[in-house]
């Protein structure tokens, strides 16, 4: 049997809002950024890792009431996140290279279709600019809500929505470049 106190804190997460997402989760991001200095041996690293640990809790705040330890969630998912990286740049040529010869057999834009080219390029963003750009320009968040959410300093997420925003415009004129010279 649950005691009344654990019911309460259990029943908390449900519909979390910015307050309750500080207050609960946000006192864990110290020990969580401990962790990943140990796991990457790099701070920058740390950092960006406990960022994606945090739009992901952020993402979850609906369902952090089926979770009796949040503490143990965030670490999971941070380990997930760690070795999800380092398998990643294993095999990013690779991936890189599939993606590309992909790319060059479906993408024909036409003016109609350049919004569904863009959610694509979103899409190949690192998980971390993908998610901060998302929240401020498609869900319409003030940068001090997003550095509330994720945990990040002014610098941080200016950098992470100027590198976003740069490779979707880098990635989108490339394409259109592509497509113009193959069309006639």
């Amino acid at each position: 049997m649950t005691s009344v106190k654990a019911q309460v804190s259990h029943r908390s997460y449900r519909n979390m809002n910015i307050e309750q997402f500080n207050r609960n989760i946000v006192t864990m991001r110290d020990e969580l950024v401990a962790t990943a200095i140990r796991l990457s041996g790099n701070s920058e690293t740390a950092e960006d890792l406990v960022q994606e640990v945090m739009l992901k809790l952020w993402s979850m705040r609906g369902e952090l009431d089926r979770h009796t330890c949040p503490k143990a969630l965030a670490l999971t998912i941070l380990r997930n996140k760690f070795y999800d990286g380092r398998r990643h740049a294993r095999h990013e040529m690779t991936v890189t290279h599939v993606q590309q010869d992909h790319g060059k057999e479906d993408t024909t834009v036409e003016t109609a279709d350049e919004m569904d080219v863009i959610r694509r390029i979103m899409d190949s963003l690192p998980p971390l600019q993908s998610q901060i750009l998302r929240m401020k320009e498609i869900d319409g968040y003030d940068k001090e809500e997003i550095m509330k959410i994720t945990g990040c300093t002014p610098e941080s997420l200016r950098q992470n929505l100027s590198r976003a925003r740069r490779r979707i415009k880098e990635e989108f004129m490339r394409i259109t470049a592509y497509n113009a010279m193959h069309r006639g």
